[in-house]
């Protein structure tokens, strides 16, 4: 387990199956302990035991199985309140509350941000909470998460919402998926210097077995190829390098369909 200190509250970090993240949010001046994305109950209670807190919600970002396995075996042992995206509501087990992008959470004075950001799922969303974004499978260290319901332009319009966010902004994403993400964005981002200083960085620390993550959506911005369509000058390289069209979305695509085949 990694720790780290926010304004408000303490972000626990836990790893849990090959190479997830599963987030405890502890609350400094309530007795609020949030799990999000709870992939293995099991991990979950090894913490909530080591804190010396009884779990009190779940925060889902969708619906895949290996973000929301716990939620029945903690609904079960703490009793605690399941929250999930309205528009997948079906699909979150256990779901309590509702949320959508226009609903600011309040926990017990914690103020958490929704955000829509459909693309690898219809219904997913990404929770804000003073400077840290839990983004789910939509950005990755390096990476974005594949397009397994939604389309592209649904995908790049939610990556732009992120990418608005300031850029000290904690980036918490779902995996441990970095090194293999920079070597594709090395491939398509030969020339980056703040890329190879990047790969450089974290490559150190896998080899310490320490998470690269939290990034920050700043580094994402200069380093993250499916974020680099925000700059016009590598919109004009590669598209002049791939024949396609120079727009942002033209490019993103194409990047994205690259990264599947490669």
């Amino acid at each position: 387990m990694w720790s780290y200190q926010h304004p408000h509250f303490y972000v626990h970090q836990l790893p849990a199956l090959n190479d997830n993240y599963i987030y405890l949010i502890e609350a400094k001046d309530s007795d609020i302990l949030a799990v999000i994305d709870p992939a293995d109950a099991s991990v979950v209670n090894q913490a909530c035991a080591s804190l010396d807190k009884p779990l009190t919600h779940i925060l889902n970002t969708h619906h895949h199985w290996d973000h929301t396995d716990g939620n029945k075996p903690l609904k079960k042992r703490w009793h605690c309140t399941v929250i999930g995206a309205a528009d997948d509501a079906e699909r979150i087990p256990y779901i309590d509350i509702q949320v959508s992008e226009n609903i600011l959470l309040e926990l017990d004075g914690l103020s958490i941000q929704v955000l829509d950001v459909k693309g690898h799922t219809l219904g997913h969303i990404a929770y804000v909470i003073d400077d840290a974004l839990f983004c789910g499978d939509t950005l990755f260290g390096a990476g974005c998460g594949r397009l397994f319901e939604g389309s592209p332009e649904q995908m790049w319009q939610s990556l732009q919402k992120l990418a608005a966010l300031p850029d000290n902004t904690q980036v918490y994403c779902a995996h441990e998926y970095t090194l293999p993400n920079l070597r594709f964005a090395r491939d398509v981002d030969a020339n980056n210097t703040e890329l190879e200083a990047r790969i450089h960085r974290d490559t150190q620390t896998r080899m310490k077995k320490n998470p690269t993550i939290p990034s920050s959506i700043g580094l994402e911005k200069t380093t993250n190829p499916f974020l680099r369509p925000l700059d016009d000058s590598f919109i004009h390289a590669y598209a002049t390098e791939k024949h396609i069209d120079a727009n942002a979305l033209a490019v993103f695509t194409h990047l994205r369909e690259s990264k599947n085949r490669w």
